[in-house]
């Protein structure tokens, strides 16, 4: 004996156009809101799980941080040591004023900055950030920034501290790990390999 469509054997009823299915007979109807999806292993709330796909793993702030200190070690720490030498050999401290040795300091720091900032563009890792094993790239496809790009980034760390500095801290938070400049020029910074 059949009823209706020859393709339900069983009789259960098709939901009709304008109302509502209604569960088969024997299963209790759902309430509340449908299933939340759950989250990855290890992920917390509000990770792009989309990172773990196809990005290294992101560098994390106390890396970023080392690097930083000896990047501005390298570049500064050789002009303040030539500037005190200056200071050293001149009659009256109190009104010495930039001698030879802390010009060749200043030479010195203008010519690595730009030497680090070519090499953060062109390879994506300053010296401190190759001692430290992590890498600047591009999000959209982790090919390097080029000296350009490299450049601009370097000048919209201005974002990171105009407002109160909070910038710098941000990718202790971040999902991505990014700065403020990091977010405005859609850059990562990820770990790689040392040496």
């Amino acid at each position: 004996m059949s009823f209706g469509d020859p393709n339900n054997p069983y009789g259960q009823q098709q939901a009709q156009p304008g109302y509502p299915a209604q569960n088969p007979q024997g299963v209790p109807p759902q309430y509340g809101y449908p299933p939340y999806p759950q989250q990855p292993y290890g992920a917390h709330p509000g990770m792009n799980s989309n990172l773990g796909t196809g990005i290294p793993p992101l560098a994390h702030w106390g890396q970023r941080v080392g690097a930083y200190l000896l990047d501005g070690l390298i570049i500064l720490g050789p002009m303040y040591a030539l500037g005190f030498i200056d200071l050293a050999n001149s009659d009256d401290p109190a009104t010495a004023g930039p001698g030879p040795f802390f010009v060749v300091g200043l030479l010195y720091a203008v010519g690595m900055g730009f030497f680090q900032l070519y090499r953060e563009g062109k390879t994506g890792q300053t010296t401190g950030k190759k001692v430290l094993g992590i890498s600047l790239r591009r999000e959209a496809d982790g090919s390097t920034l080029g000296f350009g790009m490299a450049l601009v980034r370097k000048l919209a760390h201005f974002l990171d501290s105009i407002a109160c500095y909070i910038g710098w801290l941000w990718p202790v938070w971040d999902a991505k790990n990014q700065t403020f400049a990091d977010k405005v020029c859609s850059t990562v910074v990820i770990q790689v390999g040392k040496g």
